[in-house]
């Protein structure tokens, strides 16, 4: 009898349990967003603000479909036309989005096979590339995004998501576990019935049991306790070397997201700490901030071709139009309460921003179609020069609010 490879592991694991698990009626209720790629954001990380005409855009490892069921219902939604790839190894996966896209009306194109063949599977160039939580399970990452860089645009950028390896602890003490009380030879079906039998028995102490950043053992179903504790090959980065894995392969970086998180100042208040950390360069203050907050499980980053130019659009800029993301005014508004803070919890931290007087009645005004000068004019707010751009990078930081140009 052959011995599976772990390649032969990993395609029969997403065969058996496409990742995420996602039911095609859902789409009929509700819309699946988050980064990367949400339309917003992507089009102001990296191209200026302005989408280039009928965009080519790429999901490599595009699974059940989330992030390219969402970008393509949001260009939809926005009239944009564009040419829309999904290209994923497992059959299965690809059934369900396929069958969700179908729910939809969606016009996408189906390949399957792997992202190490795409140049002969589904040849560039494309304008975008979505390549999320896929790296980090190939046997040479470098390898993948070299392949997905030679089939992309010299204009273009790609959305990049791996695992953080200081915001999973506990995930990997757990796959250990599991390596011995489950072997990976295992049907995954006998696998998960061990893996359910521990998992509400583990000790208080327990690293995975006290890491509120990881879920996916919890909500995720048996697709996701396979894919966080039973997989065959996952590889977790901290922040300096994601950053490496992306330059070495010739991409510049944009933007980590939500830019908020890498900046050490959010966790600290003390002003001679904040002092010593803004001596710092960017990679030291992105090293400081993921130890700090000890929560970051995933890294994702908005990369650009090195021939790239667009730079994303200016604050200042009185013709930019602010977009929401995932939000909207009254909404980001009400969550500054009447103390000008605003308050989320993310990944198992509460997070606090301290905001200027105007910031809620700025949010109120921003409608997705008028201008800063135009919002400027409406508002009629004494010092709107100042308290627009301290506004802006808060909600920029947290990746709510964007800036698209006419």
């Amino acid at each position: 009898m052959t011995t599976p490879t772990t390649d032969d592991l990993v395609a029969r694991h997403y065969e058996a349990l496409p990742y995420p698990s996602r039911n095609p009626r859902d789409e009929a209720k509700r819309l699946i967003e988050g980064s990367p790629s949400a339309l917003p954001e992507m089009r102001h990380w990296i191209f200026g603000g302005r989408l280039p005409a009928r965009p080519r855009v790429l999901f490599a490892g595009g699974g059940t479909g989330d992030g390219c069921i969402m970008l393509a219902q949001q260009l939809a939604d926005a009239g944009i036309a564009a040419e829309i790839t999904h290209l994923d190894m497992s059959v299965a996966a690809q059934k369900v989005a396929a069958e969700r896209a179908a729910v939809r009306g969606l016009d996408i194109r189906f390949v399957s096979g792997s992202l190490l063949e795409v140049e002969r599977l589904a040849p560039g160039p494309y304008d975008y590339i979505d390549c999320c939580g896929v790296l980090h399970h190939l046997a040479e990452p470098a390898a993948g995004l070299a392949a997905l860089r030679a089939v992309l645009a010299r204009g273009g950028g790609m959305g990049l998501m791996v695992y953080g390896r200081i915001g999973r602890s506990g995930v990997y003490d757990m796959q250990d576990v599991f390596r011995l009380l489950a072997p990976e030879g295992d049907a995954p079906a006998a696998r998960l019935s061990v893996a359910r039998r521990l998992l509400p028995a583990l000790p208080g102490t327990n690293r995975l049991r006290r890491n509120d950043a990881v879920t996916d053992h919890i909500q995720g179903g048996d697709a996701g306790i396979f894919d966080l504790l039973l997989h065959s090959r996952d590889r977790a980065y901290d922040v300096e070397a994601f950053v490496a894995l992306i330059e070495d392969g010739g991409l510049g970086l944009a933007s980590l997201i939500e830019p908020a998180r890498y900046q050490p100042e959010t966790y600290l208040v003390d002003p001679t700490l904040r002092r010593l950390a803004g001596e710092l360069d960017p990679r030291g203050r992105a090293m400081l901030a993921e130890r700090l907050s000890g929560n970051i499980a995933r890294h994702v980053a908005y990369v650009v071709h090195p021939d790239h130019e667009a730079l994303p659009p200016d604050p200042l800029d009185v013709d930019a139009i602010p977009v929401w993301s995932r939000t909207d005014g009254a909404q980001m508004a009400a969550a500054m309460g009447g103390d000008r803070v605003l308050k989320l919890t993310l990944d198992g931290l509460a997070y606090r921003f301290p905001l200027l007087q105007a910031a809620p009645a700025i949010a109120r005004a921003i409608d997705g179609k008028s201008s800063v000068g135009e919002i400027a004019a409406r508002v009629k707010i004494q010092g709107f020069e100042r308290a627009w751009p301290a506004t802006f990078a808060v909600l920029n930081g947290i990746s709510r609010l964007f800036l698209r140009r006419a």
